[in-house]
């Protein structure tokens, strides 16, 4: 039976962007309904994205440091293995409480939870489909505003489909059932490195092909480098300027063929291919296209202008769906900004001050300006950088791996960013981009009591560095 509610929000996804927007709304006061196609809430970042990812990197450096680095403390344990069905179950703990306090935050905040299909038939209206009830009719829900964050989905190779088993999607990485004896990998960004390295630790011999010069590419050059040779130093075959031109399934494996600078075709065989090139923006079957909603005919992404509205100005998109790197933070930080303008109040995203980490170890974490920017807009710039070799806390964790590096303007100092190679990482960033988003110079970062011993005395110190470029700067 049809049924028409009114709304003041209607929010269609229940991923970051979508689920952060929809608590904004009830805190501004707006009756909101909230529309997830899946029976758990959290979108693939809770589900199949960056907290299983993560659960399963911490599990894996914690057996890789039982198996490599605890002799170095004192601390024998013997033959450590692995439990793969144990690990993922933990992993799988981990989603399904953090997927519960999603709902139990939406309904706190009294928040209508609808689990459907969505389709837009009108600027304020959609359709919910219900899968498995026949001769059911779609139900009816109005609303004064409609907020679109479905997220994206992982892009194949061309002529080249997902089977599950042996060519395999990051969704179907985070849940192999064994260890893969050979992993093969085509693209080297932050999905491919962190699923890389997760099954590298657990023993597989992991190969990774990236087209492009360097891994990572919006990374900082030197800090680009510098993980290339820490992943290959663990043992991961990294092939750069290379591309996938032929993939096989023969025998219960893969044969993937391989393409140079030289052209010459080379191949490898290996038990699984995680094809991890890029995503794409799910906009399939919403009817964007019946009611008018214009999208980059190039990406495939919602084009939306600064307030986040579509062309259909009750109509608006965050998150995946929009230009702009997919992360998760970026998509919360664009919801609760859309919401806001829908309010009437100034909600904006600062996209200089955007933090980009990845959870390989060491970790790398980078916010503004990377040298290679700055040097192509012709920006004068000084750069100051200390290795954590230098810092006590990392020589007493045996972390001396990685550096800070600081980009700060020739003239006036303001920070212009910040990139870390190293343990904490992550969390290390955070200083900076508070630092930025308040229009700090280096100085100040560098006159700024950080405890000791610390990691994050490396950041001062890389701040002090930068201060001894700038007095020597034209």
């Amino acid at each position: 039976m049809s049924q028409k509610k009114g709304y003041d929000l209607v929010v269609v996804g229940a991923g970051p962007g979508g689920y952060v927007a929809a608590v904004r709304g009830a805190q501004l006061g707006m009756k909101v309904a909230c529309i997830e196609k899946q029976e758990r809430l959290g979108g693939v970042c809770l589900n199949v994205g960056c907290i299983p990812s993560k659960a399963l990197l911490d599990s894996s450096e914690l057996f890789h440091m039982a198996k490599t680095r605890l002799e170095a403390h004192g601390i024998k344990t013997g033959r450590v293995t692995v439990d793969v069905s144990a690990m993922m179950a933990r992993k799988q703990r981990v989603v399904e409480e953090l997927t519960l306090n999603v709902r139990k935050l939406l309904e706190g905040k009294k928040v209508d939870i609808i689990h459907g299909k969505a389709r837009l038939v009108a600027a304020d209206r959609l359709e919910v489909h219900q899968d498995g009830r026949k001769n059911e009719k779609p139900r009816i829900i109005d609303g004064r505003a409609i907020l679109l964050a479905t997220g994206s989905a992982p892009v194949s190779l061309p002529g080249v489909q997902f089977d599950g088993e042996h060519i395999v999607s990051a969704t179907d990485a985070l849940a192999f059932k064994t260890v893969p004896k050979h992993l093969g990998i085509a693209g080297g960004g932050y999905i491919g490195l962190e699923l890389g390295s997760v099954w590298l630790r657990l023993g597989s011999s992991v190969t990774v092909v990236e087209m492009m010069p360097q891994i990572a590419g919006v990374l900082d050059g030197q800090v680009a480098r510098t993980l290339e040779r820490m992943l290959e130093g663990q043992g991961m075959d990294i092939r750069l300027k290379t591309k996938v031109v032929g993939v096989e399934k023969t025998a219960g494996r893969v044969r993937v063929t391989l393409a140079g600078d030289d052209d010459k075709p080379s191949e490898f065989l290996c038990d699984r291919l995680l094809v991890a090139v890029g995503r794409k923006p799910l906009t399939r079957e919403l009817g964007l296209e019946d009611i008018g909603v214009k999208l980059d005919p190039r990406s495939g992404q919602v084009l939306v202008d600064e307030a986040y509205r579509t062309n259909i100005e009750t109509i608006c998109a965050v998150g995946d769906m929009i230009g702009g790197p997919m992360l998760a933070h970026k998509a919360s930080a664009e919801g609760i900004a859309a919401v806001e303008r829908m309010a009437g109040l100034s909600g904006e995203v600062n996209y200089d001050t955007i933090p980009s980490i990845i959870y390989t170890w060491p970790e790398v974490a980078s916010v503004g300006l990377t040298e290679e920017q700055a040097r192509a807009r012709g920006i004068p710039y000084c750069t100051g950088s200390y290795p954590f070799s230098g810092a006590g806390r990392a020589r007493c964790m045996g972390e001396t791996d990685g550096f800070v590096k600081i980009l700060a303007h020739g003239r006036t100092d303001r920070i212009l960013g910040v990139h870390i190679i190293g343990p904490r990482a992550s969390d290390m960033i955070a200083e900076s981009v508070l630092a930025m988003e308040f229009g700090a110079g280096s100085e100040d970062i560098a006159r700024t009591l950080h405890g000791h011993p610390t990691f994050a005395e490396a950041l001062q110190e890389a701040a002090m560095s930068v201060r001894q470029c700038a007095i020597y700067a034209s």
